[in-house]
């Protein structure tokens, strides 16, 4: 327990409880004082989602405690009915009108503009594909021999290859272009939302350094199929497995690189 911070918590309610404070002031310490303790109160942090799902339980349970009761609901309802409605109230009750929506909405701008940091513990941004994986409602993959079934189509065919262009850029622009962005540059809209922030594919260091079978693989399982040391953290990369065919994502690792106008790595020798 960090007991600077309980110990003084402790101290306020006794003090409160001298004072005989009226219930809807207890109301308002427990609700509070639980907060702080949850949010600061333990050496080890608690994540905000489970402090919310905490807060939630306890703001139930004091809704019950107070209206269980009869006297305990008119000294909650009463000093508040009276705050609402009475004249002498007025300037604060504007000032909380005022006060509570500006801090919300300045609470949501901090959240939003403060700037994405890097986690203490290494990643792997390319850690290494496994070798096979089940996709598709059960098929296997053999990531290590695996090719673009449409690549070839680009000297035999380039009228059908440019089909698959076309299509890859559809599919990207109706489901990537809001991460990873207009130019491919991780730079989407949704993109300062997340850490790690989206793929750049225009950076000559990413894509050009991989196999189309590695990005047929991280598309197909997102977030959820990287393995520990890549560390998904908050990435918001779905399992695309479940929203587009096999095609299109083929199609759109083909159009990554036909827009970006690098080419993918060969695969070397002797992993035939």
């Amino acid at each position: 327990m960090n007991w600077t911070i309980v110990i003084p918590i402790l101290i306020l309610m006794l003090i409160l409880q001298w004072r005989r404070v009226g219930m809807l002031t207890w109301v308002f310490v427990w609700w509070g004082s639980l907060y702080v303790i949850l949010s600061y109160g333990f050496a080890t942090p608690i994540p905000q989602s489970v402090i919310e799902l905490y807060m939630g339980i306890v703001t139930l349970g004091l809704i019950v405690y107070v209206t269980a009761n009869k006297e305990r609901w008119q000294a909650v309802w009463g000093p508040l009915r009276a705050f609402m409605t009475e004249r002498r109230y007025l300037p604060i009750l504007l000032l909380v009108i005022v006060a509570v929506p500006s801090l919300v909405a300045a609470n949501v701008y901090w959240n939003m503009t403060a700037p994405v940091q890097a986690p203490f513990f290494a990643r792997t941004i390319h850690p290494a594909s496994p070798a096979s994986i089940t996709a598709f409602d059960g098929k296997e993959f053999n990531l290590v021999t695996l090719d673009n079934p449409f690549r070839n189509l680009e000297d035999s065919d380039p009228a059908a290859f440019q089909r698959h262009v076309e299509n890859g850029r559809r599919v990207y622009y109706e489901n990537c272009h809001y991460c990873h962005g207009d130019n491919m540059a991780g730079n989407g809209q949704f993109a300062h939302g997340l850490n790690p922030i989206p793929t750049n594919f225009a950076d000559p260091g990413n894509i050009p350094n991989l196999q189309e079978s590695f990005l047929f693989w991280r598309i197909a399982k997102g977030a959820p199929g990287l393995p520990e040391e890549g560390g998904p953290w908050e990435s918001a990369m779905p399992v695309w497995e479940k929203f587009l065919t096999e095609e299109e994502i083929w199609d759109v690792v083909i159009f990554l690189y036909e827009f970006t106008g690098f080419r993918p790595r060969a695969r070397e020798e002797g992993h035939e």
